[in-house]
């Protein structure tokens, strides 16, 4: 199988490293600037426990050097995406899946949800860029529940967890997914092939979204924020938010904001993504993780006045550090 990481850094070094010493996929890595010097020099690498995996690794600045894949792992931030839709097209034949390994609500989201219409989420896919150059048809939708960082550009640290879940955007089981999933299983991972994979999208993210950008904002770590009573009562009313807007979607939440306020203080005093984002001068994820929950829940006519805030406040931050383009 032919195998293409878009977006070669902390979770795409990881999936295309794992992938690549596995030795069942051609793997290869559309990427740019120190990250492709990186991968040309050194190859995939990998700090996993003690050890370093490493694998040759055929690199490129243009899609067109790589030709047409069985499947493309997108792994890139969200602000990058609309350019990756610029340039996938000699990635992509007829046969060829996408397999989006990214935070938040993806593009392909709504697809099918009658409440909420066919207009493509302009939050992440303004104009529906990314829907014409990615097709619904061809993509296996995926959950990444794995900590990982770059150490240095084509240079991946594993922290902790290594599952992965797949599955079919429109539900069920197939067997192109369960291909997916085999390849993926071989190189290591912890493999779930869901039957409702859009739930499972749902469910990391409404366990994320609040967390993200309060500690970006005030540079905490993800204990203090649940130590403070008012900021995690704040988490609280606005997970409570998302979860209205989730039983309308076909995503029901079953836990309560407690339960999963519970889930990530055993994670100790981690520094989220965005946190590391931002200290490392990297634009913000916040589309996909708050304002695509802002816009589903204005297109189901649900009050979100918690998210609303949370949402303006991450966002004058963003602009204030450069890191959110201004309107």
């Amino acid at each position: 199988m032919k195998v293409c990481i878009i977006g070669a850094g902390a979770v795409g070094g990881f999936i295309g490293t794992r992938l690549a010493a596995a030795g069942r996929a051609e793997v290869s890595a559309l990427a740019r600037g120190a990250t492709l010097a990186a991968l040309q020099q050194h190859g995939w690498r990998l700090q996993q426990g003690g050890a370093l995996i490493q694998a040759p690794a055929h690199a490129a600045a243009s899609a067109g050097e790589l030709g047409v894949q069985d499947l493309v792992v997108i792994a890139v931030k969200g602000p990058a995406l609309a350019e990756v839709a610029r340039n996938v097209a000699p990635l992509l034949g007829p046969q060829t899946l996408v397999l989006p390994a990214m935070n938040g609500v993806p593009w392909w989201f709504g697809r099918g949800v009658s409440a909420l219409g066919d207009a493509p989420l302009q939050s992440v896919d303004p104009g529906g860029v990314v829907a014409a150059a990615l097709p619904f048809e061809s993509v296996i939708g995926c959950v990444v529940h794995a900590s990982t960082f770059s150490r240095e550009p084509g240079w991946v640290q594993h922290k902790m967890g290594q599952g992965l879940i797949v599955g079919e955007p429109t539900g069920g089981r197939s067997a192109r997914a369960q291909r997916v999933a085999d390849l993926l299983a071989h190189a290591g991972f912890e493999v779930t092939h869901s039957a409702d994979v859009r739930r499972d999208v749902w469910y990391k993210l409404w366990g994320n979204m609040t967390m993200n950008p309060v500690t970006a904002i005030t540079g905490a770590t993800a204990d203090r924020v649940l130590a403070d009573p008012l900021v995690r009562k704040f988490s609280t009313d606005t997970m409570l938010e998302a979860s209205a807007i989730g039983a309308l979607i076909g995503c029901p939440i079953e836990q309560t904001p407690a339960d999963r306020h519970v889930i990530t203080a055993g994670l100790g005093a981690f520094r989220t993504s965005m946190l590391q984002d931002v200290e490392a001068g990297r634009p913000i994820e916040l589309d996909a993780l708050v304002g695509a929950v802002r816009e589903l829940g204005q297109r189901l006519g649900v009050a979100t006045p918690n998210i609303d805030a949370l949402f303006g406040l991450a966002r004058l931050f963003g602009r204030m550090h450069g890191l959110y383009p201004e309107a």
